[in-house]
């Protein structure tokens, strides 16, 4: 089981800490809490107890960092704990901090020469201390060699459902969020919003499990006929009831999931015939129209 350990510190954001661990407990990650002191004030004033012992971690393990009440040079970290973050992310693993969780990665000399963000009214702050991070103002988070950083408050669930949807899929990503009720978002430095948040702003559950089996299997072929099975309803109300509340057809959906993963791949060194091979494209020639659409 993969386990997630959230460092925390006195002062801590109950949402920059209950955000993240709401969705990796629902993805059925084993989830561990630990502090310098057992018993650790949050700024809303609520007492939360926590092992002072680090555990052992493998590379598949996260770190959590959550954050907490500015300024950033307030959060307590001692040299042990910046060593066990260090050690983690040399190892293999994967940090995330969310808000000024990013200071204390940045003590760890994790934010040298990577990307990074944090809330907007500590950005400034963040590049003064650690004038080797690159911080990207204004994006809800960002990802750059198994270094997650994230804007703060809810947007730990943001990056928290990124990870899942790169580990687990997409459709697990929007399965959480559904059962959070939020809307999933899966690249957070890319200023456009994502399909799964562009056409799952409604209420309608039969539309809702027809784009679970799109977000499944978007790379496969995906008659209407068994859309409408999915969803109990004909093929002609099916169309009507996805129109009306996702505002497109299922076709167009399913075409939306498979540019977005196919832009990703191509962002990451694909060619644009392997990403269209990938995405469920015959050829390229299908990918390239979408792409000069968009």
């Amino acid at each position: 089981m993969t386990n997630v350990v959230f460092l925390l510190t006195p002062g801590l954001h109950l949402l920059d800490l209950a955000g993240p661990a709401q969705v990796f407990g629902t993805a059925g990650y084993d989830l561990h809490y630990v502090a310098e002191r057992a018993d650790v004030r949050t700024h809303q004033g609520l007492i939360v107890t926590a092992s002072t012992i680090l555990p052992p971690t493998c590379p598949d393990d996260l770190v959590v960092i959550p954050g907490w009440k500015a300024p950033l040079s307030s959060g307590e970290f001692s040299s042990g704990w910046l060593d066990f973050i260090r050690a983690h992310h040399a190892a293999g693993g994967t940090v995330v901090s969310v808000c000024a969780g990013a200071d204390a990665l940045g003590r760890a000399g994790l934010l040298d020469g990577r990307r990074c963000t944090t809330h907007h009214e500590l950005q400034d702050s963040l590049a003064r201390r650690h004038p080797r991070a690159v911080v990207v103002p204004d994006v809800l988070f960002v990802t750059d060699d198994r270094v997650l950083t994230s804007a703060g408050i809810a947007s730990g669930i943001d990056l928290s459902l990124h990870v899942i949807a790169m580990r687990h899929g997409p459709a697990a990503a929007a399965r959480i969020a559904r059962s959070m009720v939020v809307y999933a978002r899966r690249n957070g430095d890319e200023p456009q919003a994502s399909a799964m948040l562009r056409h799952r702003a409604h209420l309608n559950d039969a539309v809702h499990r027809v784009q679970d089996r799109i977000d499944a299997h978007f790379a496969e072929p995906l008659p209407l006929p068994g859309l409408a099975a999915t969803a109990g309803v004909s093929e002609r109300t099916l169309t009507r009831l996805f129109e009306s509340a996702a505002g497109c057809s299922p076709l167009r959906y399913q075409q939306a999931l498979r540019l977005e993963r196919a832009e990703h791949l191509i962002g990451h060194g694909s060619t644009v015939e392997a990403a269209a091979r990938a995405v469920g494209f015959g050829d390229a020639r299908m990918l390239r129209r979408l792409r000069a659409r968009a």
